[in-house]
């Protein structure tokens, strides 16, 4: 599963033809939520609320690369880096 970004301890990564809905995998200690690129709502796990919060900022900045990299992924193509949030 490729790192795609990184920040305040939060590791966001992606899946090569993985299940829809469109999302990406959120790390943040012990936890781990998937978050649906297209309406930003956690659809299983869970993270800290100040991590969600971030990882939602995060995806909101870079909605439009997160399904480019979700459309790479589904067509096994490496996946490119995301500016981290600062």
């Amino acid at each position: 599963m490729p790192e795609i970004s990184r920040f305040f301890g939060i590791v966001i990564k992606m899946f090569f033809d993985d299940h829809n809905p469109p999302h990406f995998h959120a790390f943040y200690g012990g936890d781990q939520a998937l978050i649906n690129i297209r309406n930003l709502s956690v659809f299983a796990g869970r993270l800290p609320p100040r991590a969600l919060g971030l990882v939602i900022e995060w995806t909101t900045l870079h909605q439009q690369e997160l399904l480019d990299d979700w459309h790479r992924a589904e067509g096994q193509v490496p996946l490119a880096k995301i500016e981290p949030l600062n």
